[in-house]
Parts: structure tokens; sequence; C-alpha cells
């Protein structure tokens, strides 16, 4: 795993947060919103919390293990308990700042276990995945956009010109409850995922993501710079965050209370 954070050609902060532990399987990434950079705020409080927390409790959770329930593994628990957490303090603490009112964040965040994903999402930053030369958006953003395409009130190619590309109709630490999008993949070996904001995929299309993706994935930090470059050469407009996960093999659980330790990196 790689991570890479830039504030891009026009803003003056970066608004981004990100985090990855390769021990844990675990990536995160934040694009805060707010007048008076509480944005960053945000962001850096949702990283904060939810990394912290995962890592104190994964020790003593079988992510694999199904709830008789459900039916959905421990860590769909582990992650939504993780972000209501987060999403409580962030609420709170911009309700008791008056510098902070109002300041919320995007949120995705993914464990790799038992040689599967899980991913949670909130707003339109965005997983995707590089497998066999074709790349997949994973997650589905919560955009008044994507509301829009939804119900064909606009094209793809339509959607990337309109003027309201950033309206999120779901962010963490808006409301005093939030509801997380969570979903399972299986991963195979050689895939690449890839953890992104909004300035990334605002200034450029799938197909140029895709193509430096698939160019320099088997070098993660030099493929990451380059995303980065790239966002800012088409204007840059936004501050720009990228993570790269690469599988490079089994990682099948081992069924013990300390099965989260990964050796898949």
């Amino acid at each position: 795993m790689v991570a890479l954070s830039d504030p891009g050609m026009v803003r003056e902060h970066n608004e981004d947060a990100v985090a990855i532990d390769n021990s844990m399987g675990m990536a995160i990434l934040a694009d805060g919103m707010g007048g008076y950079n509480a944005g960053e705020v945000a962001s850096g409080m949702a990283i904060a919390c939810i990394s912290t927390e995962l890592k104190l409790r994964m020790p003593g959770v079988e992510l694999h293990k199904r709830d008789p329930e459900s039916g959905r593994p421990q860590a769909h628990r582990l992650l939504l308990d993780a972000i209501a957490n987060a999403n409580r303090e962030i609420f709170q603490t911009a309700r008791n700042q008056p510098q902070c009112a109002g300041m919320g964040t995007t949120l995705v965040v993914t464990l790799f276990y038992d040689n599967r994903l899980s991913v949670a999402h909130i707003g339109d930053s965005r997983l995707y995945r590089l497998r066999d030369e074709r790349l997949e958006v994973l997650t589905r953003d919560h955009s008044l956009l994507q509301e829009q395409i939804d119900s064909g009130l606009l094209t793809e190619e339509q959607a990337r010109h309109a003027h309201y590309r950033n309206l999120v109709t779901r962010a963490l630490g808006i409301d005093d409850a939030v509801e997380a999008d969570i979903n399972d993949y299986e991963v195979e070996e050689g895939d690449l995922y890839l953890l992104c904001s909004d300035g990334l995929n605002d200034m450029l299309t799938d197909d140029e993501i895709s193509e430096a993706m698939q160019m320099l994935g088997s070098n993660l930090p030099l493929a990451s710079q380059q995303l980065v470059q790239m966002a800012n050469d088409a204007g840059g407009k936004d501050n720009v965050s990228v993570i790269l996960a690469q599988v490079k093999g089994s990682f099948k659980t081992r069924r013990s209370r300390f099965s989260w330790l990964l050796p898949w990196l």
C-alpha cells in the first residue's frame, strides 16, 4: 500500500486526509468540507477516530466470522461501529465549536482480510479496482449528480461538465447519525485497488486513470505520484489524494484470535 495527498493547484489548504496500515490491511481516505478550514478538521478527526478504534478492536475480532442473524462478516460491524463513533465526534465538535459549524467529510475505508475486501463509504470519494486490465468503480457516489445519472436526467458525459459535481447527499458529521454503504468483494492475486478523493476523478477520466495504473502498477509510489501529477496538470482544481493497494498473493485468514495479522504485502 502507498498513500499520497496533495493540495492541488488552486486550494491553499489540503482538506483531504489519508491513512494506511499494511499489517491490518486497512486504508482510509477522507475529503473534508466546511468553512474556515473546518474541512481539514473533519477529515483529520475521521481518520484519527476510525483508525484508532480499528487498531484497538481488531485484535479481538474474527473478521471473517459471520453474524448468525445477518449473515454478514464481523468486519462489517467493526467498520460500522467505528464510523458511527467518528460521526458522533465530528457532529458534536461542529455543534460545540462555532468555527467548525457545518463541517463534514466524505469517507472511504477498506479492510483486506481472508482473501476478501470489505469497503464502507459515505459521499463521493471512491474505490476503484483494476483487474485484468479492466478498471471498475466499486463504490457509488452519494451525490446529486449520481442521482440525476441514475434517474436518466443526465448522461455520464453531460455529468462531467456539470457545475455542481461536488454536491454530496451524504457526509460524515453533518447529522447525528449517518448511513454508510458497505460491501464485500473477493480479491485475486494481481488486483490493484485505488481509493481517491474527487480531486482525482473530477480531473481525469476513468480511461486516463486506468492507463496510468496499468503502466505503473508495478511501482506503487511512482503510480501514485503520476496520478496526482496528472490531476494537477489537468487543472488541479481541488485537493487530490490517492491510496493504492496491490494484492501480491493469498492472505487466507488463520482461524485464531490473531487472524487479522496479514502477511500479504
